[in-house]
């Protein structure tokens, strides 16, 4: 075991796409034209987007956003991720996928790469739209008491 959490990519036009819509990978694996594997250190937050459809539409809309595990920590099983993550943000479903993907954008319209955004931000975003509700977006001073918080946890 490496110690990192490897996500597999696929896309088969029209029919499966497996992406990662952020996240920093340590090392990225091309396994061949439609699939390749993306490293992330422990750690690493980032979000994996899963879509597919069948003749008669879409059957599958989710997205996780995980933060990579060291090989100690308790970890939760996502298809095609190895060997899991901590879940920030879990949700099924085109619209509420569709919601989480404005709120990445949100967090980028502020210029902070949403890998770097605060944990519990995803954390409220996934209880918001579970919910039915309107999360609150993503603020500059949020982003900088985050800042701070890390920098005096050890």
């Amino acid at each position: 075991m490496t110690g990192r959490t490897r996500v597999e990519l696929l896309h088969l036009e029209g029919r499966i796409e497996r992406w990662v819509r952020f996240g920093r990978a340590a090392e990225e694996e091309i396994l061949d034209r439609r699939r390749r594997a993306f490293w992330f250190d422990p750690g690493t937050v980032f979000a994996f987007v899963r879509w597919a459809s069948n003749d008669y539409g879409t059957t599958i809309s989710r997205i996780d956003i995980l933060r990579a595990c060291a090989a100690a920590e308790p970890v939760t099983t996502v298809p095609g991720v190895t060997p899991g993550g901590e879940v920030l943000l879990r949700l099924s479903g085109w619209p509420k996928v569709e919601a989480a993907l404005a709120a990445v954008d949100q967090v980028e319209s502020l210029g902070v790469d949403p890998a770097d955004a605060c944990p519990d931000h995803w954390r409220h975003i996934h209880n918001r739209l579970i919910a039915g509700e309107e999360p609150r977006a993503y603020a500059p001073d949020r982003h900088r008491a985050w800042l701070l918080r890390r920098e005096t946890t050890p």
